[in-house]
C-alpha cells in the first residue's frame, strides 16, 4: 500500500460516517416531532374528558396538570365552556384547546449553533355535555 493512501479510507469513513449520522438524527428527530403531535392530539382530548367528567367550570389548573402528566410541553391551555358562564347544569360542552406548545430540535443540523423551538399548531377538542359526570371508569376520585 502506499504511504499517500494509508489514511485515505480512514478520511472517507469519517465523511460517510458525518452524513450517516445527520441522517439518523434528523430521521429520530422527526419521529419525536410525529410522537409530539400525537401525544398533544391525546393530551387534549384527556384534558376535555377531565374536564366534562370532573364538572366544574372553573378547573383550567387540575385540567392542566393532567395534560402535563402526558406531554410536559404543554405551557398553556384555553378552556372554553359552551355556552359561554354556563354551570355545571346549564353547560352544552367543554373545549380545550393547548395554546402554547414547543417542539425543540436535538439533531446537529444547523452546526453548533442550538436552533430556536418551532411553535407546534394548536390542538382542540370539544366533548359534549352528555357525558358529564357519567363516567362509569371513573373512580370519585378522579377529580381530586
Amino acid at each position: 500500500m502506499n504511504k499517500k493512501q494509508s489514511g485515505a479510507t480512514m478520511v472517507e469513513f469519517a465523511l460517510v460516517l458525518i452524513v450517516f449520522l445527520m441522517f439518523l438524527l434528523g430521521i429520530t428527530d422527526f419521529a419525536r416531532m410525529l410522537y409530539t403531535w400525537g401525544a398533544a392530539n391525546e393530551a387534549s382530548r384527556n384534558g376535555a374528558r377531565f374536564a366534562a367528567i370532573c364538572d366544574d367550570t372553573n378547573n383550567k389548573a387540575k385540567v392542566l396538570a393532567r395534560m402535563q402528566g402526558i406531554l410536559p410541553q404543554i405551557g398553556d391551555i384555553n378552556l372554553e365552556w359552551n355556552p359561554a358562564n354556563c354551570t355545571p347544569a346549564t353547560c352544552e360542552g367543554v373545549t380545550v384547546t393547548i395554546t402554547s406548545l414547543n417542539y425543540q430540535w436535538i439533531s446537529p443540523i444547523a452546526g453548533s449553533a442550538a436552533l430556536a423551538a418551532i411553535p407546534m399548531p394548536t390542538f382542540s377538542t370539544f366533548q359534549p355535555r352528555e357525558i358529564m359526570k357519567q363516567d362509569p371508569m371513573a373512580a370519585p376520585s378522579a377529580c381530586s
